[in-house]
């Protein structure tokens, strides 16, 4: 049996007034993912468990079989393991973003304006990042020794601090969960006196980026150009090494992922699975989706699963950008699912299945905890719970009345044969 995944992140999302009271799945053309719903069983599923925010390392992590209550120890930890960050079980490991933050005297002062510096490109942010560690070297010799830093894709960063100092009573908020809001106040804290140190160490360490990044040359020039300068580095997502067990050892299929992602890619690699390098994959509109779409199913005749992982609705609705968020679920359905209908033929001996792995609003630019949609289409045991729709809609799939209380036993479903870890 061959399976494939494709998970369109964030596409799901509430009726927009911008398009006449319909959600983005609904205003986009979706011929071939409506074909799939058809033929497909269609359901929900509650991706984000209680206690946990709504993001693709929980989300994701939930949907592949792995529950993040005994699995998820951070984000970080995920992000960094997909550019072989060293780390010890001593080590905690953070997410660092380049950010752009409302400059002083200016009418946007004190706000956080876009969690990925206008969508910085690698080689400007290895620049930043590479000065921001200097930087941390003169004015912080002490701290700075038991730091690593290590740029992964565009604006993101892995960091471990391997001075002993623990964490894990300190609190960060993720910089896409505050758009618009006072950075000031979404700054690390401590939930007890006992994290006081480590929670005043990212506290300088983040203040000190804004005195080498804001007169930044690279930042110059971006300002320059019109675009969003990376003018704060922003520490989050911070935890310790995890312990996954394989996904072959657990469903009994070797597999293989697709994404311009870092964090899908440390997921991957945490699970045992292979990492397929596609050229012209982003994390953007601006993604190459008809190579993502082709290599699924090229991958297929080596792997015996295969997830696609299409990041773009994700970062349009980041952008509170309705309009590149129809766009690129049209794009997937035309690049993506479309070669997924016809690999998926009379559906003998195969399976897909289509998700977002969480809502992401562009109301409010955040990710959001509803159970996504999801389609499961192929060759399934007589009796399967779901049904058919007329097309892959947030309410055409809550429809149905198939509701996966348990996200990681979607896999399960999909799959079919039972987890034994």
């Amino acid at each position: 049996m061959k399976h494939l995944i494709i998970i369109a992140d964030g596409a799901a999302d509430v009726p927009m007034p911008q398009l006449g009271g319909q959600t983005a799945f609904e205003a986009a053309r979706t011929p071939n993912l409506d074909a799939l719903a058809k033929r497909a069983r269609l359901g929900t599923a509650v991706t984000t468990p209680p206690g946990f925010n709504a993001g693709s390392d929980v989300c994701t992590m939930d949907l592949l079989g792995y529950d993040p209550r005994k699995y998820h120890t951070g984000r970080a930890p995920l992000e960094a393991a997909a550019i072989d960050v060293p780390m010890s079980d001593r080590d905690w490991v953070f997410r660092i973003n380049l950010v752009t933050t409302g400059e002083e005297a200016g009418v946007d002062e004190g706000m956080m304006l876009d969690h990925s510096a206008g969508g910085i490109g690698d080689d400007e942010a290895k620049v930043l990042f590479a000065d921001l560690v200097k930087h941390w070297q003169n004015v912080m010799p002490a701290e700075a020794r038991t730091i690593v830093l290590r740029h992964g894709v565009s604006y993101r960063a892995s960091m471990v601090e391997s001075s002993g100092k623990v964490f894990g009573e300190v609190t960060t908020v993720p910089p896409h969960e505050i758009p618009r809001q006072s950075w000031r106040a979404n700054m690390p804290a401590a939930r007890f006196s006992a994290a006081s140190a480590p929670a005043s160490l990212l506290n300088r360490l983040m203040l000190a980026s804004r005195d080498v990044l804001s007169t930044h040359s690279v930042n110059a020039a971006r300002r320059a150009r019109d675009k969003r300068p990376g003018n704060m580095a922003w520490i989050w997502g911070q935890g310790t090494r995890p312990g996954m067990p394989s996904f072959e050892s657990r469903f009994g299929l070797r597999g293989g992922m697709i994404t311009a992602v870092d964090l899908l890619a440390g997921i991957a690699k945490l699970i045992g699975w292979e990492r397929l390098d596609v050229p012209g994959v982003t994390s953007y509109h601006d993604t190459d989706y008809a190579a993502q779409g082709g290599e699924a199913i090229k991958a297929l005749s080596r792997f015996d699963i295969i997830c696609c992982h299409v990041e773009s609705p994700d970062e349009a609705s980041h952008q509170a950008d309705h309009v590149t968020k129809v766009a690129a679920i049209e794009a997937i359905d035309t690049h993506v699912a479309g070669p997924a209908l016809a690999w998926l033929g009379d559906g003998v001996g195969k399976r897909v299945m289509v998700l977002p792995d969480h809502y992401t609003l562009v109301s409010t630019r955040k990710h959001d905890a509803t159970p996504v949609p999801f389609l499961m289409a192929g060759d399934f045991p007589p009796g399967s719970p779901g049904k058919p729709g007329a097309r892959f809609t947030e309410e055409q799939c809550k429809a149905t009345g198939w509701v996966v209380a348990e996200g990681h036993e979607l896999m399960d479903a999909f799959a079919a044969r039972k987890s034994r870890t």
